[in-house]
């Protein structure tokens, strides 16, 4: 309130309110800011569960007083679903309850619910469409498909997206007595169902909202296909239809038949369940331990959430994505609240003291990471520590609400919870909905059902007493075997292939296996189809017909030869860049609490190798480009150097610095606006000549980032930062010092955070790693040897730093693999610690494709399976959540 209102969101690192249109746009994550308060409207029953009714009462007066619900702007049908007419709801919920207790909300005659209902109707025209799919996106106040809409040209939209609307959607039905919302939901949930894959019971991530073709074929219980399982089960909770529960055990049968590989949850093909999809996972999929307690099935919810806890020990928070061996596959970890959302429900279950312990971690870890003076900052990269100035709404409404339940007894709550329903954003819906304005039949004709002969449905609600008496020992005694499963183990993912086949014959050859100077492997390859051409540069071309394998067996295992080999290839490029590095402020009134991301340069000191980093006082250069010689030594001696980029090559500017006395450098974009947020991160390379002499740290930061630092300056004077491989912990900074207590103090309201806190999703996955091209600069991928000639005339060269670790693609042409005469070269190192790239060189080159033959013929049936696989393949390799 403080910083932000009436912004959507707070920005905890600039401290103001991100307002839509006036911050540089992050695409698809800004679509759930319309410009009506979305933090506060997503926050109102949190305040309840926090037992602030006070502050509750004032804010729904807030709400009803400045929304407004009629603005010209395009946003999100799910997102402004599940948060804003979801808020609407749940704080009508608990308005309601707190009116019937005496006390508060006296004068509350149902506003939040009217509008609740205005904002329902803005988001039925997304619905008009054949199937009764909705449209991803909506003009809140001109709909779709009319000119000024700018909206209703979509073609697809995720399976969450139109499959997570009953609960709502039915609630303000039975609020309202307006049926037309839970039917339209209703017809959306029918939809999906009948499109599901009927030979494996799985639905895809993506479907196209006007045929019902599937766009994406892969499965999981991660982004994009989440909250419509949650939603099927939920729905059966409050509405008492028994068909949700039957179609929520038919997937569930058939998740834990492909996608459960305990502790592990991993995608598969819609139409080929037992061949992966993937080689990782994202992180929202930590909401399905919770579901699964719901379901009653604790054994492989106490797997997961311990495999997930494990991860989270290793680097802080869950990273966005991470590899079937734990290594970073996505850095970032916007502060969602799954984890703590299956923490919860697992200790509802169990009783287990040990996820006190989990939750206690959890706080702690926002303390220490994740706070900053205005408020909670995302992660950027969990590696580095650095932050992102950004706050989701669903912070507030999920991951408080969670670990304060989780920790609360029952005198600490004004009302009973178990009252309540939880939706996917965690607003609470009474259950006493269920025989309220019940207008629609109870159970559908279309749907046909089989008879599911599986254990998994013995029960249907979970009962503690029957399941466990309430033995702590029966969920240790599941945890035990995984507590070193990250740190002690670099397990290599069996296939769904090669554990269906059991002790019959394996692949011939693995990826990881191959030499290219073996005539035995060579000859394997060409039974499989896959020919090798020796390229001039000493590369090996690798190139795929499916007609030439000596049968579909031998077919298929070339397929996934050259898939393997695509991981193998991109996991070994992206190892060879160097990783981001970390600024960090840690002068007063900061106190290491913000952390920026920095790219790092091909000279200078490695702050990889000086775990203590460099620490020392900024201080802004003249002239301020560095390219000639600093005028102010006298003020950068001893000093971190501030610069901005332009006008000679960085190498030029660091030598500059250093013979000014400075001890470090930082080097600010000159491009306005700029930031890690919508740009790819990039390295500073050399200038083609050797720059041994260069030893001080230099690093660079983006616009936004650096004009952190330079306001700093401007309101401190006095500003230190630690230059550093990854953020320091502020007991680390401090050397055990006391922090003053008034840094401690939030705008949050949160002076027991020790012991009350939560979190969850937005179902929105922010793949924020090279999305955006970065501007032509004349970018040196490699440093030239030394004394060698360089062509370089650009100034400022700069190179990728990271990038997608899927970039190798797959198109219908003939595919080469960069070759190499040792399987080491492509095998990916097992490493311990953060995964940091290693520093031996490979043979591969980095600019590998991997591409399929358009020559392949139509031969049998298998084709058709093979035209699947190789479009699976190539969503896949997009690596788009």
């Amino acid at each position: 309130q403080e910083h932000a209102y009436p912004a959507d969101e707070l920005m905890p690192l600039t401290c103001r309110g991100r307002v839509r249109g006036q911050e540089p746009s992050r695409g698809d994550v800004d679509d759930a800011l319309g410009k009506f308060s979305l933090t506060l409207i997503d926050t109102l029953d949190t305040l309840v569960v926090l037992n602030k009714t006070k502050e509750f009462e004032e804010a729904v007066k807030k709400v009803i007083k400045d929304v407004n619900l009629d603005n010209d702007i395009v946003v999100s049908v799910f997102e402004t679903n599940i948060r804003v007419l979801g808020g609407l709801l749940g704080g009508h919920s608990v308005a309601i309850m707190l009116k019937e207790k005496g006390e508060y909300m006296q004068w509350y005659n149902g506003e939040l619910l009217h509008m609740a209902k205005e904002l329902g109707y803005k988001l039925l025209p997304a619905f008009n469409t054949t199937s009764g799919l909705p449209y991803p996106r909506v003009n809140l106040k001109f709909g779709v498909r009319h000119p000024e809409a700018r909206t209703g040209t979509e073609t697809d939209t995720c399976t969450a997206c139109a499959g997570t609307l009953i609960l709502e959607f039915a609630a303000l039905s039975r609020f309202t007595g307006t049926s037309i919302f839970e039917e339209y939901a209703r017809k959306a949930l029918d939809f999906i169902w009948e499109k599901r894959q009927r030979s494996s019971n799985l639905v895809g991530v993506t479907i196209n909202i006007h045929t019902g073709d599937w766009v994406r074929k892969d499965s999981g219980v991660g982004a994009g296909i989440d909250s419509y399982y949650e939603y099927l089960l939920k729905a059966y909770v409050l509405l008492g239809d028994d068909s949700f529960l039957e179609r929520f055990n038919t997937h569930y049968d058939a998740i834990m038949r492909y996608i459960s590989q305990p502790p592990l949850l991993l995608d598969v093909h819609i139409h080929k369940p037992m061949l992966n999809a993937r080689t990782w996972m994202d992180s929202l999929l930590a909401f399905f331990p919770g579901l699964q307690v719901l379901k009653g099935d604790i054994r492989p919810a106490i797997e997961t959430h311990e495999m997930l806890y494990q991860v989270i020990k290793k680097h802080n928070f869950l990273p966005e994505a991470f590899t079937t061996d734990f290594r970073v596959h996505w850095a970032q970890h916007p502060l969602r609240p799954e984890f703590a959302e299956s923490t919860y429900f697992l200790y509802k279950a169990t009783g287990d003291p040990y996820y006190l312990e989990v939750g206690k971690t959890l706080i702690e870890n926002l303390n220490k990471y994740a706070r900053v003076p205005c408020g909670f900052a995302a992660m950027k990269d969990v590696r580095t520590g650095s932050h992102e100035d950004r706050m989701d709404s669903f912070f507030l409404a999920e991951m408080f609400k969670y670990l304060y339940l989780l920790f609360a007894d029952k005198d600490d709550m004004i009302f009973d919870i178990e009252d309540y329903i939880f939706t996917t954003e965690a607003h609470l819906l009474p259950l006493w909905l269920s025989t309220t304005n019940q207008t629609i039949s109870k159970k559908n004709t279309t749907t046909e059902y089989t008879e599911l002969d599986d254990s998994n449905f013995d029960w249907t609600c979970p009962n503690t007493q029957i399941l466990f008496p309430n033995d702590p020992m029966f969920a240790q005694s599941i945890r035990e075997p995984l507590k070193n499963v990250v740190d002690k183990s670099c397990p290599r993912g069996i296939s769904r292939v090669e554990e269906s086949l059991g002790s019959g014959p394996k692949p011939p050859l693995r990826a990881r296996d191959f030499m290219a100077s073996n005539p035995e492997h060579l000859e394997i390859l060409k039974k499989m189809g896959v020919s090798l051409i020796h390229l001039k540069d000493g590369r090996v071309q690798l190139v795929q017909h499916a007609v030439q394998a000596a049968s579909s067996l031998d077919a298929e295992d070339g397929l996934r030869f050259m898939q393997e080999m695509i991981e193998l290839s991109s996991q070994q490029q992206k190892e060879q860049q160097l990783p981001p590095r970390a600024v960090q402020i840690v002068s007063h009134p900061f106190f290491g609490r913000v952390v920026l991301t920095a790219g790092p340069a091909q000279f200078g000191m490695d702050l990889s190798k000086h775990k203590a980093g460099r620490r020392g006082f900024v201080a802004t250069i003249k002239p301020y480009n560095g390219c000639s010689e600093i005028t102010n030594p006298e003020a950068v001696k001893e000093k971190i150097a501030l610069m901005q980029r332009g006008q000679c090559m960085f190498a030029e500017k660091a030598r500059n610095i250093q013979k000014a006395g400075a001890i470090g450098g930082i080097v600010i974009d000159d491009n306005e606006g700029s930031s890690s947020d919508t740009a790819p991160l990039f390295q500073m390379a050399g200038d083609g000549k050797s720059t041994d002499d260069i030893t001080i740290p230099m690093l660079f930061l983006f616009n936004k980032e650096g004009n952190i630092i330079l306001d700093a300056i401007r309101e401190y004077e006095a500003v230190e930062v630690l230059l550093s491989d990854k953020a320091k912990d502020r007991a680390t900074i401090f050397k055990g010092k006391m922090i003053p207590n008034y840094i401690i103090d939030s705008n949050l309201e949160m002076e027991n955070m020790d012991q009350k806190l939560s979190e969850n999703d937005s179902h929105k996955q922010n793949s924020e790693e090279a999305t955006l091209a970065s501007r032509d600069v004349g970018a040196v991928n490699e440093e030239p040897e030394e004394g060698e000639n360089s062509d370089v005339t650009d100034p400022d060269s700069l190179s990728p730093a990271h990038t997608d670790s899927d970039s190798v693609s797959i198109s219908n042409q003939d595919s080469y693999v960069p070759g190499t005469d040792e399987a080491s070269a492509l095998e990916p190192a097992c490493t311990q610690g953060d995964h940091q790239p290693q520093e031996q060189k490979t043979e591969t080159e980095s600019n590998s494709k991997v591409n399929w033959d358009n020559k392949v013929q139509p031969m049998e049936s298998i084709l058709a399976d093979w035209n699947e696989d190789i479009e699976a393949f190539e969503m896949m390799e997009k690596d788009e959540l």
